[in-house]
């Protein structure tokens, strides 16, 4: 073998290893990323997951058109895991939580079971489910603070992640103001997973999500109001307590 044979040879050699070490590099990569996004959605390979929907109010057994897309945003993400979702409607939910993760969509005036949830697992967060009009109308309450609602103009969702019960499999809560809102706040959390993952564990959060002006950009331009964990998670006062 001459030299110039020889060092074809070897540069194949040295390339077909560069190219494996790569390969190898890239997948191990990849699994990481893959096992910290399962560990954060509580989505094991083959693992089930539960979708909660509540019903359009204008139309019986119909999910509105903006929680469809909510549904499109996260059945993404499930598939990425190698998950697998059943829809369920808010009012033929009848299981405890913590067994398998839960996605929960729509706000308590037409989802009971997020009704339940903000109950049991938000205690500090409230809001208006009047049905006359007036300012208050579907304001959010947390700690003390009261954020109402500008329809197409300003609207607030909460975004909150909870793990509770057995099992410990996390329930994420996507309680808005109006239908594209918790469409805004599904965007946002596929968008911005690996940065709360980062900054939240896959612990417990609570945050307060401003949509801007929905009628010019849908659900895409959301501002983080809030980290409102902490108020979020601590009992509100009862009406008319005294003061000590």
């Amino acid at each position: 073998m001459n030299d110039d044979v020889r060092n074809i040879v070897l540069g194949v050699v040295a390339a077909g290893i560069s190219a494996a070490l790569g390969w190898l590099t890239r997948t191990y990569l990849w699994n990481r990323r893959l096992r910290r996004k399962q560990a954060f959605f509580g989505l094991p390979t083959h693992s089930e997951c539960l979708l909660v929907v509540n019903r359009d109010a204008g139309a019986e057994g119909a999910v509105h058109r903006f929680d469809v897309f909510a549904l499109l945003e996260l059945a993404s993400l499930i598939k990425d895991c190698g998950a697998h979702a059943r829809i369920v409607q808010h009012d033929l939910t009848q299981q405890g939580f913590g067994e398998r993760t839960e996605f929960c969509l729509g706000g308590p005036y037409s989802n009971r079971r997020m009704a339940a949830h903000l109950s049991a697992l938000l205690p500090g967060v409230a809001m208006n489910v009047d049905t006359e009009p007036g300012p208050d109308r579907g304001a959010l309450t947390i700690g003390g603070e009261k954020y109402r609602v500008e329809g197409g103009v300003t609207e607030y969702v909460i975004l909150a992640r909870v793990t509770a019960g057995q099992g410990q499999r996390p329930v994420f809560l996507f309680c808005g103001q109006r239908a594209i809102t918790n469409q805004a706040a599904t965007r946002y959390l596929a968008r911005n997973h690996q940065k709360l993952a980062r900054k939240h564990g896959n612990g417990t959060f609570c945050l307060l999500l401003k949509v801007v002006n929905s009628l010019a950009y849908g659900p895409d331009v959301v501002e983080v109001v809030a980290d409102v964990t902490r108020a979020a998670l601590t009992p509100a006062p009862a009406a008319g307590a005294a003061a000590i």
